[in-house]
Protein backbone atom coordinates (compact mmCIF):
# COMPACT_ATOMS: atom_id res chain seq x y z
CA UNK A 1 0.00 0.00 0.00
CA UNK A 2 1.47 2.95 -1.02
CA UNK A 3 0.36 6.76 -0.30
CA UNK A 4 -0.32 8.81 -3.55
CA UNK A 5 -0.73 12.37 -3.38
CA UNK A 6 -4.32 14.11 -5.35
CA UNK A 7 -3.09 16.60 -7.55
CA UNK A 8 -6.05 18.85 -6.20
CA UNK A 9 -4.05 18.95 -3.09
CA UNK A 10 -2.15 22.23 -3.10
CA UNK A 11 1.61 21.48 -2.88
CA UNK A 12 3.00 24.66 -2.28
CA UNK A 13 0.49 24.85 1.26
CA UNK A 14 1.64 21.85 1.90
CA UNK A 15 5.05 22.41 1.77
CA UNK A 16 4.13 25.81 4.13
CA UNK A 17 2.41 23.55 6.66
CA UNK A 18 5.30 21.09 7.09
CA UNK A 19 7.79 24.16 7.29
CA UNK A 20 6.16 25.81 10.21
CA UNK A 21 5.87 22.31 11.89
CA UNK A 22 9.07 20.78 11.38
CA UNK A 23 11.14 23.95 13.36
CA UNK A 24 8.67 24.09 16.36
CA UNK A 25 9.28 20.11 16.51
CA UNK A 26 13.04 20.45 15.62
CA UNK A 27 13.37 22.94 18.78
CA UNK A 28 11.25 20.84 20.95
CA UNK A 29 12.79 17.50 20.27
CA UNK A 30 16.39 19.25 20.76
CA UNK A 31 15.19 20.61 24.14
CA UNK A 32 13.96 17.20 25.03
CA UNK A 33 17.32 15.27 24.29
CA UNK A 34 19.54 17.50 25.49
CA UNK A 35 17.44 17.17 29.03
CA UNK A 36 17.40 13.53 28.63
CA UNK A 37 21.11 13.34 27.47
CA UNK A 38 22.03 15.40 30.83
CA UNK A 39 19.89 12.94 33.09
CA UNK A 40 21.73 9.68 31.09
CA UNK A 41 24.94 11.06 32.21
CA UNK A 42 24.18 11.98 35.49
CA UNK A 43 23.15 8.75 35.81
CA UNK A 44 25.88 7.28 34.20
CA UNK A 45 28.45 9.37 36.72
CA UNK A 46 27.32 7.89 40.13
CA UNK A 47 27.19 4.45 40.57
CA UNK A 48 25.14 4.96 43.74
CA UNK A 49 22.28 5.37 40.78
CA UNK A 50 23.33 2.13 39.29
CA UNK A 51 22.74 -0.11 41.66
CA UNK A 52 18.83 1.28 42.60
CA UNK A 53 16.23 -0.26 40.42
CA UNK A 54 14.24 2.61 40.62
CA UNK A 55 16.65 4.96 38.86
CA UNK A 56 17.65 1.50 36.30
CA UNK A 57 14.63 1.53 35.14
CA UNK A 58 14.31 5.08 34.94
CA UNK A 59 17.36 5.27 32.76
CA UNK A 60 16.05 2.93 30.34
CA UNK A 61 12.97 5.43 29.87
CA UNK A 62 15.51 8.13 28.96
CA UNK A 63 17.21 5.94 26.26
CA UNK A 64 14.02 4.48 24.97
CA UNK A 65 12.13 7.53 25.03
CA UNK A 66 15.47 9.38 23.35
CA UNK A 67 15.70 6.46 20.55
CA UNK A 68 12.09 6.29 20.12
CA UNK A 69 12.25 10.35 19.57
CA UNK A 70 14.82 10.28 17.23
CA UNK A 71 13.52 7.78 14.96
CA UNK A 72 10.37 9.62 15.05
CA UNK A 73 11.54 12.61 14.00
CA UNK A 74 13.03 10.80 10.95
CA UNK A 75 10.55 9.74 9.78
CA UNK A 76 8.36 13.01 10.48
CA UNK A 77 10.86 15.20 8.59
CA UNK A 78 10.74 12.53 5.50
CA UNK A 79 7.17 12.48 5.56
CA UNK A 80 6.07 15.48 5.76
CA UNK A 81 8.92 17.03 2.97
CA UNK A 82 7.68 13.75 0.77
CA UNK A 83 11.15 12.16 0.65
CA UNK A 84 10.97 8.42 -0.60
CA UNK A 85 13.51 5.98 1.17
CA UNK A 86 13.96 2.88 0.48
CA UNK A 87 11.70 0.14 1.70
CA UNK A 88 14.70 -1.76 3.64
CA UNK A 89 15.79 1.10 5.96
CA UNK A 90 12.43 2.42 6.11
CA UNK A 91 11.21 -0.83 7.71
CA UNK A 92 13.82 -1.28 10.06
CA UNK A 93 12.60 2.11 11.32
CA UNK A 94 9.23 1.23 12.01
CA UNK A 95 9.98 -1.93 13.76
CA UNK A 96 12.54 0.03 16.03
CA UNK A 97 9.86 2.73 16.24
CA UNK A 98 7.27 -0.02 17.18
CA UNK A 99 9.44 -1.46 19.83
CA UNK A 100 10.42 1.97 21.59
CA UNK A 101 6.70 2.69 21.77
CA UNK A 102 5.92 -0.09 23.25
CA UNK A 103 8.77 -0.27 25.84
CA UNK A 104 8.43 3.05 27.67
CA UNK A 105 4.86 2.39 29.38
CA UNK A 106 5.76 -1.23 30.07
CA UNK A 107 9.17 0.23 31.36
CA UNK A 108 7.12 2.66 33.52
CA UNK A 109 4.43 -0.18 34.56
CA UNK A 110 7.94 -2.03 36.03
CA UNK A 111 7.85 1.05 37.86
CA UNK A 112 5.06 0.85 39.46
CA UNK A 113 5.36 -2.67 40.71
CA UNK A 114 8.91 -1.23 41.81
CA UNK A 115 7.10 1.45 43.80
CA UNK A 116 4.56 -0.84 44.79
CA UNK A 117 6.80 -3.23 46.47
CA UNK A 118 9.34 -0.64 48.27
CA UNK A 119 6.21 0.70 49.72
CA UNK A 120 4.11 -2.04 51.04
CA UNK A 121 6.36 -4.95 51.21
CA UNK A 122 9.78 -3.04 52.43
CA UNK A 123 10.77 -5.67 53.88
CA UNK A 124 11.08 -8.04 51.01
CA UNK A 125 12.44 -5.43 48.72
CA UNK A 126 15.93 -5.93 48.92
CA UNK A 127 15.25 -9.35 48.41
CA UNK A 128 13.17 -8.75 45.11
CA UNK A 129 15.04 -5.98 43.76
CA UNK A 130 18.33 -7.58 42.95
CA UNK A 131 20.27 -7.52 39.47
CA UNK A 132 19.33 -11.17 38.52
CA UNK A 133 15.18 -10.29 39.32
CA UNK A 134 16.68 -6.62 37.38
CA UNK A 135 17.60 -8.22 34.29
CA UNK A 136 14.85 -10.88 34.27
CA UNK A 137 12.11 -7.95 33.94
CA UNK A 138 14.12 -6.60 31.49
CA UNK A 139 13.98 -9.93 29.46
CA UNK A 140 10.30 -9.63 30.23
CA UNK A 141 9.79 -5.90 28.91
CA UNK A 142 12.12 -6.33 25.68
CA UNK A 143 10.42 -9.85 25.18
CA UNK A 144 7.01 -8.35 24.79
CA UNK A 145 7.85 -5.17 23.46
CA UNK A 146 9.23 -7.30 20.50
CA UNK A 147 5.49 -8.75 19.87
CA UNK A 148 4.29 -6.27 18.01
CA UNK A 149 7.86 -5.44 15.81
CA UNK A 150 8.39 -9.06 15.17
CA UNK A 151 4.51 -9.97 13.93
CA UNK A 152 4.33 -7.24 11.89
CA UNK A 153 7.75 -8.05 9.92
CA UNK A 154 6.71 -11.65 9.10
CA UNK A 155 3.15 -10.94 8.04
CA UNK A 156 4.38 -7.88 6.09
CA UNK A 157 6.98 -10.47 4.55
CA UNK A 158 4.43 -12.89 3.90
CA UNK A 159 1.86 -10.04 2.15
CA UNK A 160 3.53 -8.43 -0.35
CA UNK A 161 6.00 -9.00 -3.09
CA UNK A 162 10.31 -9.88 -2.55
CA UNK A 163 10.27 -6.76 -5.56
CA UNK A 164 8.50 -4.19 -2.95
CA UNK A 165 11.64 -4.50 -0.69
CA UNK A 166 14.01 -2.69 -3.15
CA UNK A 167 11.44 -0.18 -3.74
CA UNK A 168 11.16 3.41 -2.51
CA UNK A 169 7.88 4.95 -0.41
CA UNK A 170 7.06 7.72 1.61
CA UNK A 171 7.55 6.00 5.00
CA UNK A 172 5.33 5.32 7.64
CA UNK A 173 4.57 2.90 9.92
CA UNK A 174 1.31 2.44 7.98
CA UNK A 175 3.01 0.58 4.92
CA UNK A 176 3.40 -2.47 7.41
CA UNK A 177 -0.35 -3.23 7.28
CA UNK A 178 -1.31 -4.01 3.65
CA UNK A 179 -3.72 -6.16 4.70
CA UNK A 180 -6.32 -6.04 6.94
CA UNK A 181 -5.86 -8.94 8.80
CA UNK A 182 -2.79 -7.53 9.94
CA UNK A 183 -3.89 -4.26 11.18
CA UNK A 184 -6.38 -6.20 12.99
CA UNK A 185 -4.29 -8.86 14.27
CA UNK A 186 -1.76 -5.87 15.01
CA UNK A 187 -4.90 -3.35 17.40
CA UNK A 188 -5.53 -7.00 19.19
CA UNK A 189 -1.91 -7.20 20.21
CA UNK A 190 -2.15 -3.39 21.66
CA UNK A 191 -5.53 -4.25 23.42
CA UNK A 192 -4.11 -7.16 25.34
CA UNK A 193 -1.01 -5.06 26.19
CA UNK A 194 -3.40 -2.03 26.51
CA UNK A 195 -5.74 -3.96 29.39
CA UNK A 196 -2.29 -6.05 30.71
CA UNK A 197 -1.17 -2.53 31.96
CA UNK A 198 -4.37 -0.61 32.91
CA UNK A 199 -4.79 -4.00 35.57
CA UNK A 200 -1.30 -3.80 37.09
CA UNK A 201 -1.19 0.23 37.10
CA UNK A 202 -4.92 -0.01 38.70
CA UNK A 203 -3.78 -2.54 41.84
CA UNK A 204 0.01 -0.81 42.10
CA UNK A 205 -1.41 3.01 43.08
CA UNK A 206 -4.69 1.57 45.09
CA UNK A 207 -2.41 -0.23 47.24
CA UNK A 208 0.56 2.25 47.09
CA UNK A 209 -2.47 5.05 47.89
CA UNK A 210 -4.01 3.25 50.52
CA UNK A 211 -0.25 2.03 52.28
CA UNK A 212 0.94 5.92 51.65
CA UNK A 213 -2.01 7.64 53.86
CA UNK A 214 -2.00 4.69 56.59
CA UNK A 215 1.76 5.18 57.24
CA UNK A 216 2.21 8.85 56.84
CA UNK A 217 0.79 10.59 59.75
CA UNK A 218 2.92 13.95 57.94
CA UNK A 219 -0.15 15.71 55.80
CA UNK A 220 3.12 17.47 53.65
CA UNK A 221 4.27 14.72 52.79
CA UNK A 222 1.33 12.51 51.94
CA UNK A 223 0.51 15.44 50.00
CA UNK A 224 3.73 14.90 47.64
CA UNK A 225 3.07 11.42 47.61
CA UNK A 226 -0.73 12.16 46.14
CA UNK A 227 1.19 14.84 43.79
CA UNK A 228 3.74 12.27 42.50
CA UNK A 229 0.99 9.42 41.86
CA UNK A 230 -1.24 11.88 40.14
CA UNK A 231 1.58 13.12 37.83
CA UNK A 232 2.38 9.24 36.61
CA UNK A 233 -0.83 8.23 36.68
CA UNK A 234 -1.21 11.10 34.06
CA UNK A 235 2.18 10.44 31.89
CA UNK A 236 0.78 6.69 32.08
CA UNK A 237 -2.72 7.53 30.58
CA UNK A 238 -1.04 9.31 27.79
CA UNK A 239 1.49 7.12 27.21
CA UNK A 240 -1.46 4.19 27.05
CA UNK A 241 -3.74 6.94 24.99
CA UNK A 242 -0.79 6.13 22.33
CA UNK A 243 -1.65 2.79 21.04
CA UNK A 244 -5.36 4.33 19.78
CA UNK A 245 -3.75 7.04 18.47
CA UNK A 246 -2.71 5.45 14.90
CA UNK A 247 -6.17 4.09 14.35
CA UNK A 248 -7.64 7.63 14.35
CA UNK A 249 -4.27 8.18 12.08
CA UNK A 250 -5.41 5.93 9.71
CA UNK A 251 -8.65 6.89 8.98
CA UNK A 252 -6.42 10.22 7.30
CA UNK A 253 -4.07 8.11 6.05
CA UNK A 254 -6.02 7.20 2.75
CA UNK A 255 -7.03 10.67 1.93
CA UNK A 256 -6.09 14.20 2.54
CA UNK A 257 -2.20 14.25 3.31
CA UNK A 258 -2.41 17.69 5.09
CA UNK A 259 -5.38 16.47 7.00
CA UNK A 260 -2.88 13.32 7.74
CA UNK A 261 0.44 15.39 8.59
CA UNK A 262 -1.57 17.64 10.98
CA UNK A 263 -3.51 15.05 12.53
CA UNK A 264 0.31 13.12 13.15
CA UNK A 265 1.60 16.43 13.95
CA UNK A 266 -0.80 17.39 17.38
CA UNK A 267 -0.39 13.51 17.82
CA UNK A 268 3.62 13.55 18.24
CA UNK A 269 3.49 16.45 20.51
CA UNK A 270 0.60 15.61 22.96
CA UNK A 271 0.93 12.08 22.74
CA UNK A 272 4.05 11.52 22.27
CA UNK A 273 6.47 13.96 23.50
CA UNK A 274 4.40 15.55 26.49
CA UNK A 275 3.93 12.11 28.47
CA UNK A 276 8.05 11.67 27.94
CA UNK A 277 8.68 14.81 29.27
CA UNK A 278 7.10 14.08 32.28
CA UNK A 279 9.11 11.00 33.34
CA UNK A 280 12.56 13.71 33.63
CA UNK A 281 10.31 15.63 35.75
CA UNK A 282 8.62 13.09 38.00
CA UNK A 283 12.06 10.80 38.49
CA UNK A 284 14.70 13.61 37.79
CA UNK A 285 13.62 17.21 39.09
CA UNK A 286 11.05 15.98 41.67
CA UNK A 287 13.51 13.29 43.17
CA UNK A 288 15.71 15.35 45.57
CA UNK A 289 19.00 12.56 45.66
CA UNK A 290 19.26 12.97 41.98
CA UNK A 291 17.92 16.47 41.08
CA UNK A 292 21.05 17.98 43.56
CA UNK A 293 23.40 15.68 41.56
CA UNK A 294 22.29 17.04 38.24
CA UNK A 295 22.39 20.63 39.64
CA UNK A 296 25.76 19.76 40.20
CA UNK A 297 26.91 18.53 36.45
CA UNK A 298 24.13 21.02 34.75
CA UNK A 299 26.54 23.54 36.49
CA UNK A 300 29.67 22.65 35.00
CA UNK A 301 30.51 21.34 38.86
CA UNK A 302 30.80 25.11 39.31
CA UNK A 303 30.47 24.55 43.66
CA UNK A 304 31.89 25.24 46.66
CA UNK A 305 33.74 22.75 48.83
CA UNK A 306 30.78 22.86 50.98
CA UNK A 307 28.54 22.13 48.31
CA UNK A 308 30.21 19.53 47.19
CA UNK A 309 30.51 17.56 49.97
CA UNK A 310 27.02 18.24 50.86
CA UNK A 311 25.92 16.72 47.34
CA UNK A 312 28.32 13.07 48.22
CA UNK A 313 26.74 12.60 51.70
CA UNK A 314 23.34 12.97 50.25
CA UNK A 315 23.46 10.81 47.59
CA UNK A 316 25.53 7.71 49.14
CA UNK A 317 22.23 6.70 51.29
CA UNK A 318 19.97 4.34 48.92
Amino acid sequence: MQLTVNSSINMDLLMYTVSIHVPVLQVLVGIFLFVNSLMIFTFLKKEVFREDTRYILFAQTLFVDSAFMVVNNILFICYGFQYRIHMIPCIILCLAMTFFYICTPLTLVAMCLERYVAICMPLRHAAISTSRNRCFGFFIIWGISSIAPIFNFIAYLSTVHSSALFSYALCSVELLLGEEWVAQTRALIFQIIFFFMIVVVLFTYIKIMIAARAASSDNKKSTKSLRTVILHAFQLSLSIVQFVTPYIEIAFWKGDVMMFINVRYSSFVVFMIVPRCLSPLIYGLRDERFFIVLRHYACYGVDNLSQSLSIRSKVRPI
